[in-house]
């Protein structure tokens, strides 16, 4: 079907309709999940979805509305729902929507992709899982092993009122597996290469020979069935040493959600809460160390992360923007109506649908965490007594994104550097600006990689998205460990 005929007759109805300002996204999208368990398959699904979806500024104030009925008067209907939303906000709403300027941008881009994963035959990849499964059960002691696939190629054409008429293509691929081991009552678990069903990245298929998980998997296995007899993780105070993997879910609970504008401005209240970063605290706040520099960066170059674009939802591209620079609280991440009600003059790129029948909303491109200068055996070796911990298993974190604790698969306790025991249900807590205050090392550009949240929620109806955190391992000191054990 021609996307370009049916976002140009959707933009056409919304102008006719009364709108000051409207943009469309027509987006077709094809997806692939398989999960192989144990011996057999869990599931394999296929999907397929083509829509439009319509925003309208009309009278100060947004309307929007989602449709796969793509004739003539399905187009009209949705345009029609859309404008009639806007009215009726505008009845309600405290004041007027005005939308920083932006201007008009045509281009074409698509993420790069070695090998299709869309093209290789499903009973090609299922074999190829349950080969890693069979890998995985060679260790006595593995109760179940399981292994994933996931990849999904999105094309998505924008056009605007103003002009822009953008066509993205991206395609991802995620892969990963892991073994439980159960006994005694007690369940343990190792993942590779991290938690959340693996690692996704912006990627064709050659991300699975990349990743290597036949390869890994006898120590993955040999891992979740040794922490039976490992030591539990001691408790209190102690310097922790976080994995790229972990570090990528604490920079995406601590940092990336609270510099979110609109939950800082009360849009998110009703989902997961709001933020501590108050527009008071922008400039002033010493959020981190002075080691401590991360960022949003959505450009191409930063990475094939889940968050990379060449232009976001509405019409405006990609950026790299500091969030915390030297320690300090210096930035959020912003969408065309909240800059301008903080006084900014452009968006910085960061608004993300999960698909053509959800309204954009402010969400996490990559926010990652740059890279030091120390070595990877300086971070280890750099206190005579460490805990190390690795992969995420769980977590909780208040409403505002202040008070938080997170439970890991796996710890050791490192002595000058080195490894001296295994530990299980490693776990960490505390206050952000504390926990962020105490970095005091990161591992360089060589050990730094694009890590993923797949599964990030917000909004309502709830919107689930992939983000990208780069992050390598660093150092914090006087961080209390050992809160719960399970």
């Amino acid at each position: 079907m021609d996307l370009t005929a049916i976002a140009e007759a959707a933009l056409d109805a919304a102008m006719r309709r009364g709108a000051r300002e409207a943009d469309i996204r027509a987006v077709h999208r094809h997806g692939r999940s398989l999960l192989a368990s144990g011996e057999g398959v869990g599931h394999a699904t296929q999907t397929e979805s083509l829509g439009v979806g319509i925003r309208v500024l009309v009278d100060g104030a947004l309307g929007f509305s989602g449709t796969d009925d793509l004739s003539g008067d399905g187009i009209e209907r949705a345009v029609a729902r859309a404008v009639a939303t806007a009215r009726a906000s505008g009845l309600v709403q405290g004041r007027a929507v005005a939308l920083a300027p932006e201007p008009a941008h045509v281009d074409r881009w698509t993420s790069p992709c070695a090998v299709d994963p869309l093209a290789v035959p499903v009973d090609a990849q299922i074999a190829m899982l349950l080969s890693v499964n069979a890998e995985l059960g060679r260790t006595r002691g593995v109760t179940l092993a399981e292994a994933s696939l996931v990849c999904e190629r999105t094309r998505q054409l924008f056009l605007s009122s103003s002009g822009s008429r953008i066509e993205q293509t991206r395609t991802s691929t995620g892969i990963g597996c892991r073994a439980y081991s159960f006994k005694d009552g007690e369940l343990q678990q190792r993942s590779y290469p991290a938690g959340f069903g693996g690692l996704h990245q912006l990627k064709g298929y050659e991300l699975v020979d990349e990743l290597d998980l036949l390869g890994q998997a006898p120590r993955v296995a040999e891992e979740a069935v040794a922490l039976h007899g490992a030591d539990p993780c001691p408790v209190g105070p102690a310097t922790v040493i976080l994995d790229g993997s972990q570090l990528a879910l604490q920079i995406h609970e601590t940092i990336g959600h609270p510099t979110e504008l609109d939950r800082v401005l009360g849009a998110e209240a009703n989902f997961a809460g709001t933020s501590f970063l108050t527009p008071d605290r922008l400039g002033t706040l010493r959020l981190g160390s002075e080691i401590v520099n991360l960022v949003c960066d959505a450009r191409p170059e930063h990475g094939p992360g889940l968050g990379t674009f060449a232009y976001d939802d509405e019409g405006v591209p990609a950026q790299g923007i500091d969030l915390v620079r030297g320690g300090r609280f210096c930035g959020y991440m912003t969408s065309r109506e909240t800059a301008a009600r903080i006084g900014q003059a452009r968006s910085n790129g960061t608004m993300r649908a999960t698909g053509w029948s959800r309204l954009p909303l402010i969400r996490m491109t990559n926010v990652s965490l740059l890279p030091g200068e120390q070595s990877l055996e300086e971070v280890m070796g750099g206190a005579d007594r460490a805990i190390y911990m690795e992969t995420h298993k769980s977590g909780s974190i208040d409403d505002r994104r202040y008070n938080f604790q997170f439970g890991c698969e796996i710890g050791w306790e490192l002595r000058g550097g080195r490894r001296v025991r295994m530990l299980k249900n490693p776990t960490y807590g505390g206050v952000t600006t504390a926990f962020w205050n105490g970095c005091e090392a990161i591992a360089n550009r060589d050990h730094w990689r694009l890590w993923s949240i797949p599964i990030c929620g917000k909004g309502q109806p709830e919107q689930v998205i992939g983000t990208g955190h780069g992050a390598s391992p660093a150092r914090f000191r006087d961080i209390q460990v050992g809160l719960a054990h399970g």
